[in-house]
């Protein structure tokens, strides 16, 4: 039966609409077009924006290059060991899309997603409506930037902007800047402004780190061998919660190296504890920063010990090294910080986004607006997410596995339009 409007005219029809085209939306369109499946991506701007519009200049992957896979298609570059710069990894995405020609439509926005009452899915967009027997939501996690509520209280001279906002150096007023979280984005932010000779106080949080190398090689190639990047999130420690965790710092900048937080404050950056509130023109910390400077320090060298035990068990001729010893500590910790007198005059936020699925009204989402699903599949015939983080393993919302996740997703897809079909 072919949907019409309430005027009675035919509203189009495909077996597929996929929503998003970055790499994640691309690479199950690659499986459905080799797979002869009739389906349209849908791109609100164009495809694979995100690289090329909400990342810095000197914006660099923190995977090495041979760890971007995508279906049909992998790096194959001069430098596999290398990590691509901003940049180049627009031009890579790019690249791929014309690879197979994927039927995607740009500029066009998905406003609403309900379920039919005649099966499938009835589609709104900002160029008219569709209807679809299945749906693959593949715009990631990261929709609605975070900025805190005392951000209000920021005095009126400051600038502030989000991590997403960020671009480079020269873009901020002159002065010293305050940047606001230590995940991946804040820590290489911080180094940024830093080389750059710019005044900084950081904010730390609770993230965790990872050395870059370890015992001659890049630590991504030791986990790599030793299967962490295959193992379920439900087998992982804390199973699902696992998508609640931040993000390892570390940096593939000039060739990849460590953020050590500590080495920055020798050299001249101030660290704070965790942001709490902003009044009278006065920042205020937990006293916070010894005790999350010492757990990023841990993880890290878990992450060593781990590697060690599997250099023994497998019997690996690999170097050694000394491990990692703090170069700092904070004599004491600094609560308070007045934001004029310090010159401050830019606050760069770096404490994440929250997830915005109001338009998909369909009920699979847990209280707190987490798609609910297993592997990408929800509890709703026909309706798949594909690209978030942890949707099955460590690498889902990275190049590492979106391959993976889209062929196991291809396969759920091919068998339930093969039952409509029958049916």
């Amino acid at each position: 039966m072919t949907p019409q409007t309430d005027s009675g005219t035919t509203v189009e029809h495909r077996d597929v609409v996929v929503i998003g085209a970055g790499q994640a939306g691309l690479s199950i369109s690659w499986h459905l077009t080799t797979r002869g499946i009739d389906h349209v991506v849908l791109e609100r701007d164009t495809i694979a924006h995100e690289w090329r519009d909400t990342r810095w200049d000197n914006f660099t992957l923190v995977t090495p290059n041979w760890q971007c896979v995508l279906p049909g298609y992998r790096y194959n570059g001069p430098d596999p060991h290398g990590f691509m710069k901003r940049d180049e990894v627009y031009t890579w995405v790019r690249a791929y899309a014309d690879t197979f020609d994927p039927p995607v439509r740009e500029h066009v926005a998905v406003t609403a997603v309900t379920v039919s009452v005649d099966g499938g899915f009835d589609i709104q967009t900002t160029s008219g409506p569709l209807h679809s027997d299945q749906v693959v939501v593949a715009v990631g996690g990261y929709h609605t930037p975070i900025v805190p509520r005392f951000a209000e209280r920021m005095p009126s001279s400051i600038q502030q902007l989000h991590s997403a906002e960020y671009r480079s150096p020269a873009d901020l007023p002159d002065g010293a800047v305050l940047i606001v979280g230590t995940g991946q984005s804040g820590a290489q932010i911080a180094e940024d402004l830093h080389l750059e000779g710019r005044r900084v106080h950081l904010a730390v949080g609770t993230a965790p780190r990872v050395a870059r190398f370890y015992r001659g090689r890049d630590c991504v190639a030791w986990l790599e061998d030793m299967g962490h990047y295959d193992i379920p999130i439900e087998d992982q420690p804390g199973g699902l919660g696992k998508r609640e965790n931040t993000n390892h710092y570390v940096t593939g900048r000039d060739g990849g190296r460590d953020i050590d937080l500590r080495q920055f404050a020798v050299e001249g950056m101030a660290l704070y504890g965790r942001m709490v509130d902003v009044a009278g023109g006065t920042a205020y910390f937990e006293p916070s920063l010894e005790r999350d400077l010492d757990a990023a320090d841990a993880v890290a060298e878990s992450i060593k010990d781990s590697i060690d035990t599997y250099i023994a068990r497998a019997g690996i001729d690999a170097p050694t090294e000394p491990r990692y010893r703090p170069v700092w500590r904070p004599q004491r910790e600094i609560t308070e910080l007045d934001l004029s007198a310090s010159n401050i005059t830019s606050v760069v936020w770096s404490v994440g986004f929250r997830t915005d699925y109001r338009w998909l009204r369909v009920g699979v989402f847990d209280g707190e607006g987490h798609p609910c699903h297993n592997r990408g599949v929800t509890t709703t015939p026909g309706l798949y997410f594909l690209g978030l983080p942890w949707l099955h393993t460590w690498g889902s919302g990275r190049f590492a596995a979106i391959a993976r996740d889209a062929e196991h997703l291809a396969g759920q897809i091919t068998a339930t339009a093969r039952t409509t079909a029958a049916a």
